[in-house]
Order: C-alpha cells, then structure tokens, then sequence
C-alpha cells in the first residue's frame, strides 16, 4: 500500500449547528469551532469534518446547497472559516467539509433558471420530464424521505423533475458535461482556499439507471426502494475517476466516500491505491435487520451480528485499502444507544464499544459527544421531532397499522434527531452549549453526562479515547495500531470480540466481552504488557484471561 499523510490520523465529525453556539440564537457557530480547538487538540484529532455550512434553507439541515461558494449566516462568515482553516494548520490540524454533489437545492440558482426555461442549458442539469396528470411516471422508485421521486416543476403543470431525497433537494445530471465542469471547478476553489478534503454525500446515487424504468413494488404505496436502481445502475466508476482526476488528485486531498451500495468489484477503484477515494465509511453494522418495511420493524443488532459484520469488512478490505470506521454520525442514532443493550449503556459498556471500534485497521472517526458517551433522547410525542426522515418512518408505522406509541418507539429508536442534540459541555444550563434557547432541545441527562465532569477523571470515556489516540499515535505502537493486519481471534466465542493487530514488529491482541457476566478466554501466548483497559483491573491465570462484563482489553503479546 502507498503511505499517505492522512493514515495516522484520527478524524472527528462536527454537526455545527449542534457544537457551540457564540452569539446566543441557539445555533452552533463557526466561533463557536474556532473557540473548541484546543480542546479538540487536547483529545488528540487531527482531521475535523464539518457538516454542511453552506447557504441552505435547511430543508435537510444544510444537505441542501443553494449557494456552493457561499456561508451561510446561521453559522458565521467565509472569514470565520478562513480563521479556522489557519488556526487548525497552526496546530498541524486539518479542515475537511461535505461536499454533496448528487443534488442540490431548489432555491439554487442553477434550478430557478431551470425552472424559468426547462428546455434551456439549466435544464439539462437536472432530471427534467414532460408529464401530464394521468399519465404514469418514469419510475416507481420511492424517495429517500417518502413518497414518489418525481414532483412537479415549480411553475409548470407539465413537467416534472426528479429527487430521490427530499422534493428541496432536486438531482443533478451527471450525464451532463457541463454541469460536471461547473462542480470541478467548484470544488477545485475550495481546496485552493486550505481546505485538506472531502467527506462526500451519497456520491453513489450520482448513476442513474437510464433510461428511468420501474421495478417491483416493495410496499403497499406501489413504490419501490432506490436501491434497488443502485443495484443495476452500471458506470458510476467512470464519472468518479473524472471527478478525482480532474480534483482531488491534483490537490493530494482527503476524501471519504458514503458509500452504502457498493458492489465488491468496485471497491479498488473506490479505494484501492489509484482509487477515486481516499477512504470509505463502514457501514456494514449500520446495515444489520433492515427490512424494505421501515424503522419499525428492524430488530436491534446483536454483538454476533456487529462482531461478524465489522470483521467482515476488514477481510473484504484487507489487500484493497483504508476503512473509515465509525460507531455513529449525524445520520445514525447514538452508537451506544443502538449496539449495546440497556444494561450495557455503562461507562465500561461505552468504552468497549469504542474500543474495538477505533482499534480496527482504517481511520478512525469520532462523532461529537462521542467520547463522553452522549446517549439518544426519548421523546414523548412526534412533535417533538425535528428531522424529516423521522417524520416519514412515524407515517411508515401507523400505516403498517402500529398505534402512535409503538410508532414513537421506533423512532426514538432510530431518529436522526438522537445524534443532532446539542454537545454537552457541562452541567450549566443547556450544557453549556448556548446562551439562548438551542435549536433542538439538550438531552436531559446533561447533567451527569458532560465534558467538564470527564475531562480531569482519569477513569473517564473521554480519558478513555485520549488514551486510545495516544496509543495510535505512540512511535512503538503507530506501526502496528495504523497499518497492522487484523485477525480475528476466537470469532466462535459468543458476544466475544476479539482480534489481533500484526505487523512485524509487534502483535497486539484486543479483547472485548459484550457480555453482562465474566467470560473467560483462552490466551495465544503470554501478554507482555496490557496496553489498555477500561477497568481497574484485569485478571488473568496461566493462558486464561477472565474478562469482566463490559470489558476491553489492548495486550501486546510476547513473540
């Protein structure tokens, strides 16, 4: 594998509007990042990751770009991430932003001019149809947040256009050169400005099936999932190798790809040594029980389920290249909340399931709040829920004929609300997030799960994770920890996690008990030193360890 500048790295996510508020609206700020610096480089991250702060009505909080080159005033000034682009260079860290390309807004200029003249050049950059009422559409694919893909053009009662997220959020044709160019050149001006990258937007949707066709209904609406057109649809390796060509290449960039629907043959040109991608988010356990039915009847994953899932992808990727490996994000419930069960929600529990997530071989990903083990929210009635996908899945359930609380249930469940609660600094009022009133309400258990509790407890999750990152970053251990082979080690073992990290200089064994009582394991050799534990003590007998509930383990073998 070729080295690059960003192996070793460790990588957080930042949700803006939900990080630190400066100015009292209730919204997080770039000031409010820039003021969190030092803190993020006390943790240890080198790499931050902003979600969307570009001009957007906030249709899809942000996921929906009006204005490409511009900032939008809810989170500061160009000026204000000019300030952040330096201040983290002067601390040897780098800045990454989304870059969501698959669709835009419809407050962009580029669909009001289409809308003004659909048979014009601005036409040709979207999905545009004629179409009369009556008639059946181009396809039964179902939008990302529900109902048909296809609505009217804004102005016109015989045209239509498409979108497979929300109806705000129109698709853009790539099968259009100069649409293609107008995003290069874009893309090109950020990374002259210092941005280091890319996270990127469900870049795989970009390839359509063309010519539009139905497919079998999957629900009683007649509609039928994208995926299954993501499936069949042929080709989106070519429009990705222009893209990196013509942008990322040139620059040396950082990119990571959200990639759900990948089929094995593409994953070198995704991100094998001359891929379009520096790396690519694992969502294999994120993918565990789904059903074409809905959130409601996803049962929850089991540690055999996540064990078998993660290891999975780290053997489909071994001799292709880098993971990107995360136990959460902005679009996924809190991982603790989501993998571990009730009684497993402990300060150990947490720390385990971070653990064998961030030793994994690949970048690892933190999301905010994370490392001081933030939990989902439970809400007691659906209008106190903001994000739209939520909105449809509590529709989705009634329909399948479940009453309102069951419905609730599943959205409490799964919510993309549960990661956007603001970061829970301290114990004051709001956490500590804002002066005013936030945007989506503090969880309550803020109080006892904060920042300023943790950040001086030596047993604490975030001592927890600093001691994670300096163990990726230690010069004895860096070799092995960032580029090491994984093995996975009694994989026959129920709720046992385990595996080795090889290289030729060292061999480090990672033990994790998913278990709510002792698990004793059989030992490869003799441990030469135990690197890191989430408890107090560790026990072991001759080649024996007994692991205590909810315990992780990094050992550094002999040999």
């Amino acid at each position: 594998m070729e080295r690059k500048w960003w192996h070793g790295k460790t990588a957080y996510q930042i949700y803006p509007k939900s990080f630190c508020d400066t100015n009292g609206d209730g919204i997080g700020d770039l000031p409010g990042v820039l003021s969190r610096l030092d803190y993020l480089k006390e943790l240890g991250v080198d790499i931050i990751w902003l979600s969307p702060i570009y001009c957007s009505p906030l249709a899809d909080q942000g996921y929906d770009i009006s204005d490409y080159y511009g900032i939008d005033p809810r989170f500061g000034t160009m000026e204000d991430l000019d300030r952040l682009i330096a201040e983290a260079k002067k601390r040897d860290m780098y800045i990454v932003m989304d870059l969501v390309i698959n669709h835009c807004s419809d407050e962009h200029e580029w669909f009001k001019a289409a809308c003004a003249d659909p048979d014009g050049p601005y036409g040709r950059f979207f999905y545009i149809r004629d179409w009369h009422e009556g008639e059946p559409l181009p396809c039964n694919w179902r939008s990302y947040f529900g109902g048909p893909c296809w609505d009217l053009l804004p102005g016109h009662t015989d045209k239509i256009y498409l979108h497979v997220f929300h109806k705000k959020q129109p698709d853009l044709n790539w099968e259009n050169p100069m649409l293609r160019r107008e995003l290069y050149r874009m893309i090109n001006w950020w990374l002259e400005k210092g941005l280091a990258g890319f996270r990127i937007d469900a870049i795989i949707n970009i390839k359509k099936l063309l010519p539009f066709r139905d497919f079998p209904a999957d629900r009683a609406d007649g509609l039928c999932s994208v995926d299954r057109m993501l499936e069949e649809a042929k080709g989106v390796g070519d429009l990705l190798k222009e893209l990196a060509d013509n942008t990322f290449r040139p620059h040396d960039a950082f990119t990571v790809g959200e990639v759900f629907n990948e089929k094995p043959e593409e994953l070198p040109d995704f991100i094998g040594d001359n891929g379009c991608f520096s790396s690519m988010f694992d969502f294999s356990a994120h993918l565990l029980n789904r059903t074409g039915n809905g959130w409601y009847d996803q049962a929850p994953v089991t540690p055999e389920q996540y064990k078998n899932a993660v290891l999975g992808a780290q053997a489909r990727v071994a001799e292709v290249g880098f993971l990107s490996n995360i136990i959460e994000n902005h679009d996924e419930p809190r991982g603790v909340s989501y993998y571990l069960p009730p009684e497993g929600r402990s300060e150990a529990g947490k720390k385990l399931l971070g653990g064998v997530s961030f030793m994994l071989r690949g970048l690892p990903f933190l999301y905010q709040g994370q490392e001081i083990g933030m939990e989902n929210v439970v809400r007691t009635d659906i209008s106190q829920v903001d994000d739209i996908s939520s909105l449809d899945q509590y529709q989705v359930a009634l329909e399948a004929g479940l009453t309102p609380d069951e419905a609730l249930a599943a959205v409490n469940r799964f919510s993309r609300d549960n990661a956007r609660t603001p970061f829970q600094w301290d114990d004051s009022e709001n956490a500590g997030f804002t002066a005013g009133t936030p945007w989506l309400p503090v969880n309550p258990n803020y109080k006892a799960i904060n920042l300023a509790e943790q950040r001086n407890r030596p047993d604490s999750i975030y001592s927890f994770y600093r001691a994670l990152i300096r163990l990726r970053n230690h010069p004895d251990y860096a070799e092995t920890v960032v580029y090491g082979a994984t093995e996975p080690y009694m994989q026959e073992i129920r709720s046992l996690m385990a595996y080795f990290r090889r290289s030729d200089e060292k061999t480090l064994l990672v033990l994790g008990n998913f278990r709510d009582e002792v698990l004793t394991v059989p030992l490869p050799g003799d441990v030469k030193t135990v690197l890191i534990n989430n408890l107090k003590e560790y026990s072991a007998e001759g080649n024996r360890a007994a692991l205590a509930p909810w315990q992780f383990l990094v050992l550094e073998m002999e040999g």
